[in-house]
């Protein structure tokens, strides 16, 4: 397999590997439109604060304006609901923290609640898989709003400017649906047939097939859980069963590669592009077996998630790592006299990953990017205080390349990001740049190094008990495709949808184990079950290609070969 798991006594120099920390990806398909977007969502309010003379409250709707950051990768009926609970969410966060305010100035109280409420944030966006940027951006906003001086008549006030720039946020991520209404579920769909495309290159052998097929079957599964939060009836629904026969074909070639022509995936892929046609990814002949496919949607629609109480209970560790790491870092930032412990408790909140080793990285990269991200503000600050007008719009363009950026590597956003955040501070009045630098790389480090001993003394030694049952969830999976692989005639969408699910639960034993794979000092992980339940789940969902093929054969007299991607 593409990923080694750990034994017993694993030691922590071995997962702390600087290799790739900071090299760069590929941008985001999509960098430039949560980069467009908060530009959007920030400039009115702040431009008319400006006008107003009271550009001290921009910290209130920058509450609101950067919920515009979230949900871009959803389709806009789910996008619709996401962005009012993110909204609702910041609001919840910051009210907390105003009335908190107002109530007391005890710094180490204020911090605690910070703590506590960057914990809650961690573990609800982790649950919810509410995606990037989670929790940071409300951590960021809730905690600075802990040690801005409030009385409690002022909150609902400072409350409403939050709630009026968050309707304009969610309007400007709504937006786009009035030119592409299916761009999302569109772009996720051609997303899984080039990563199958990838695969299909490789033949299912080599020394990068694992690594592509893991690829491939988490690109589908992120088309299959756009594609199942669409509407199943009205004129949504046509585009959307035109795209599951789509995904339905890179499934083929996931489970067939060695049979599948990735060019004419790729075609497809492109074909989805702009708002032309869904392209047509099945002949006559295939029919038969993409209609019992479809019914096993449908049969998939009517499931319930999971609670989010049941969400939650395995993400207990990283919510205590979160809750202790940003107290130590506040505690010690006021221990060192520094006037704004939010900042280390928000770097802090940053780094928590789903592992020991991803959180390492993530310390580089922030690290390393604020320190960068301090020298790019020294060179702004004297241009920004030559006038309000280009403080605001210093702080527009620092924005939009933080988002264009941080797709690369999370270092290079925060080059961006942290001159952002100082400038900020200055809306109510400039400060003397040197004081500014000198609190933001010491709170940098501060938050860095307490965040990560937090991280090395919580253990999340449930990391192997979540493998066990990852794997016991894709042997039962297996066994039930391969029961109804064995009936003659089984229920229509039966075999289909238990595909699909065996498909789901092999995804996550490989995310599951992955993880695993980069905590430290707990027993040995079932490394032999892992790879054995992969490979027997794989040959099984070759197997339901195989029997869809063959339906097609029978039922309508063609040849195999015409229902191959």
């Amino acid at each position: 397999m593409s990923s080694a798991t750990p034994t017993s006594g694993t030691s922590l120099g071995r997962r702390l590997s600087l290799t790739g920390v900071l090299r760069l990806r590929r941008p985001s398909e999509i960098w430039f439109k949560p980069a467009l977007s908060s530009v959007a969502a920030i400039a009115p309010p702040n431009l008319l604060l400006l006008a107003l003379g009271r550009l001290d409250l921009a910290m209130y709707t920058m509450a609101g304006s950067l919920c515009a950051l979230y949900a871009h990768n959803r389709p806009y009926a789910a996008r619709a609901r996401t962005l009012a609970w993110v909204v609702f969410g910041m609001l919840g966060g910051v009210a907390v923290a105003l009335v908190a305010a107002s109530l007391t100035r005890d710094a180490v109280v204020l911090v605690t609640v910070g703590a506590l409420l960057a914990a809650v944030q961690k573990a609800l966006c982790d649950a919810t898989r509410v995606g990037p940027p989670g929790n940071v951006v409300l951590t960021f906003i809730s905690s600075a709003s802990l040690f801005v001086p409030q009385t409690l008549g002022q909150v609902p006030g400072h409350l409403a400017l939050g709630a009026a720039a968050g309707a304009w946020a969610w309007l400007v991520g709504m937006a786009p649906a009035l030119v592409r209404p299916h761009g999302p579920e569109r772009r996720a769909t051609a997303q899984a047939l080039n990563a199958a495309a990838a695969y299909a290159d490789t033949r299912g052998t080599g020394d990068g097939h694992a690594t592509a097929r893991a690829a491939g079957y988490t690109a589908v599964q992120a088309a299959w859980q756009t594609l199942l939060s669409l509407p199943a009836t009205g004129t949504r629904a046509t585009t959307r069963h035109a795209l599951e026969r789509l995904v339905v074909r890179a499934e083929v070639a996931l489970a067939a590669p060695a049979d599948t022509d990735p060019e004419r995936l790729r075609g497809w892929a492109r074909a989805l592009r702009g708002t032309g046609r869904v392209p047509r990814a099945a002949a006559s002949s295939a029919d038969a077996s993409v209609t019992e496919e479809l019914l096993g949607v449908d049969a998939e629609l009517a499931a319930r998630p999971a609670p989010l109480r049941q969400r939650l209970g395995p993400l207990a560790p990283i919510a205590v790592r979160t809750a202790l790491g940003c107290a130590l870092a506040g505690y010690a930032s006021l221990a060192l006299g520094i006037g704004r412990p939010y900042w280390a408790l928000v770097t802090a909140a940053a780094l928590y990953q789903a592992n020991l080793s991803l959180t390492w990285g993530r310390a580089v990269q922030r690290v390393v990017g604020n320190l960068a991200g301090v020298l790019l503000f020294a060179a702004l600050a004297p241009l920004a205080h030559l006038g309000k007008i280009l403080l605001v719009l210093l702080c527009l363009l620092l924005n939009f390349g933080a988002e264009a950026l941080i797709t690369r590597n999370y270092w290079l956003g925060s080059v961006c990001v942290t001159p952002m955040a100082l400038l900020i501070t200055e809306f109510p009045g400039y400060q003397a740049p040197g004081e500014l630098i000198t609190e933001r790389v010491v709170d940098t480090l501060v938050g860095a190094l307490a965040g990560f001993l937090a991280a090395v003394v919580v253990t999340n030694r449930r990391a192997g008990d979540r493998v066990e049952q990852a794997v016991t969830a894709v042997d039962r999976a297996r066994e039930r495709a391969a029961r109804l692989l064995a009936e003659p005639e089984p229920a229509p969408g039966a075999l289909e949808g238990a595909r699909r699910s065996l498909a789901a639960a092999l995804t996550d034993l490989r995310a599951t184990a992955d993880a695993a794979a980069g905590e430290w000092w707990q027993r040995a992980l079932p490394q032999e079950r892992v790879v054995l339940a992969e490979q027997a789940g794989h040959r099984t969902l070759a197997a339901t290609v195989r029997r869809r093929a063959a339906r097609a054969h029978r039922d309508t007299g063609t040849r195999t070969e015409d229902v191959r991607p």
